[in-house]
């Protein structure tokens, strides 16, 4: 009797004590699959996410190698033969490659003017905790852009500065130099106070420690600002429209003309809205990786 009860307490005891030895084993089985599913979850939300943006991005690249006809097909066309004509009529019978290089000047010309003065305006908005300056410059990007348009035309038809690149570039600054200076001042608040001091002490004036000392600390910040800002100035329509002329007309207005009161070239419109995405995607995927790191980490010392 004795010898049954301890062997049913040995049997009990090799169970529990094999029991213990699986429970880990399951939880490791256990952690790894929500692991997976989480993994799962996150690319299934992903490919949500970039659905719709793809879709439309390969609408607009379709609709540029179709033909009017299949461009108004009902149902519409999936499959069809691809031809290259609108590109050819863009390119060349549009003129568009001027337009791109007045696109070009404006846009980069704004973004040189907001570097210059608003890396140093963001720089003494954050040492100096001028959070009110932020704040109505913040204000001031979120005003609608159609408020500015009748005085920036009265002053330019005054001047006599329609038709222009100094007139765009002026306007585009608008949207470029307040965008500037609010995203570099969480850069240069995540800048040691050190870093200056100890530049000041080796002999370097303010000028000489903010281009040599603080702006390599904050390069990422500066590649960033300047690709959106770039990529905004780009894309900006209704300035362009208004002071504009036929000698420094942009993209996005020349996109415009695809579209006239009594048809939509659909082809054209497509093959133009192509071309004018390239320009900043291709600057985008080149320096993809200062953005990503602009955008992530803030200011980073080396």
């Amino acid at each position: 009797m004795q010898s049954t009860r301890d062997n049913n307490q040995l049997a009990d005891s090799s169970v529990s004590h094999l029991a213990a030895r699986q429970e880990p084993g399951q939880r490791i089985l256990s952690h790894r699959a929500e692991r997976h599913v989480k993994r799962g979850l996150f690319y299934v939300g992903v490919v949500l996410l970039c659905m719709v943006p793809l879709f439309v991005f390969f609408w607009m690249i379709s609709s540029g190698l179709k033909t009017q006809a299949d461009n108004i097909a009902i149902p519409p066309k999936i499959f069809f033969e691809p031809t290259f004509a609108n590109f050819a009529e863009v390119i060349a019978g549009r003129n568009f490659f001027a337009y791109g290089v007045n696109s070009f000047i404006v846009a980069f010309g704004a973004v040189a003017i907001s570097l210059f003065l608003g890396l140093p305006a963001a720089y003494s908005i954050a040492k100096y905790r001028l959070r009110k300056i932020g704040l109505t410059l913040l204000i001031s990007r979120m005003v609608p852009f159609v408020s500015y348009l009748i005085p920036w035309f009265i002053a330019f038809r005054t001047l006599q500065l329609i038709d222009t690149y100094i007139a765009l570039i002026t306007t585009h600054l608008i949207i470029t130099l307040p965008y500037v200076i609010w995203v570099m001042i969480n850069f240069f608040e995540n800048v040691p106070v050190s870093l200056e001091e100890s530049a000041r002490i080796d002999g370097a004036n303010f000028t000489q420690s903010f281009i040599y000392v603080i702006l390599p600390v904050v390069r990422n910040g500066v590649f960033t600002a300047s690709v959106l800002a770039f990529i905004f100035s780009w894309n900006q329509f209704l300035f362009s429209l208004i002071l504009s002329g036929r000698d420094t007309m942009t993209v996005p207005v020349a996109v415009f003309q695809f579209i006239t009161y009594d048809q939509i070239n659909w082809g054209g419109l497509g093959a133009a809205a192509t071309l004018i995405t390239l320009p900043p995607l291709v600057l985008t995927l080149f320096i993809q990786k200062y953005i990503i790191r602009g955008l992530t980490t803030g200011a980073v010392k080396e």
